[in-house]
């Protein structure tokens, strides 16, 4: 399952993590975010132990999208040793999330 990713959560899970982070930017009310919830829960099962996969409300934590200028919503963020690497905005199929991740094992 995906882990839910807070600000009092996201310095431990996204930028001290020693594996990389797929990171969704996401909002409830967002239609194009919940048809991208399925695909996001299979790559996180799909590479439990080599990366990290997690969701973070912009709604509710709108100082961290802000940080990364998320204008638009479902945007994915890879990150690795604390940085983002790749940034994908709007839906995605799942292969070009895997190759994303892929790329920063």
């Amino acid at each position: 399952m995906a882990m839910q990713l807070t600000g009092s959560n996201f310095e431990t899970e996204v930028y001290q993590s020693d594996i990389p982070v797929l990171v969704d930017f996401y909002a409830d009310w967002c239609g194009p975010c919940k048809a991208m919830a399925p695909v996001v829960e299979a790559l996180a099962e799909e590479y439990r132990g080599k990366a990290k996969v997690g969701k973070i409300n912009t709604d509710d934590n709108q100082d961290i999208a802000m940080e990364y200028g998320i204008m638009s919503i479902p945007t994915f963020l890879v990150f690795k040793g604390g940085k983002v690497i790749k940034k994908m905005i709007g839906m995605q199929d799942k292969r070009t999330l895997v190759a994303a991740v892929e790329e920063a094992l």
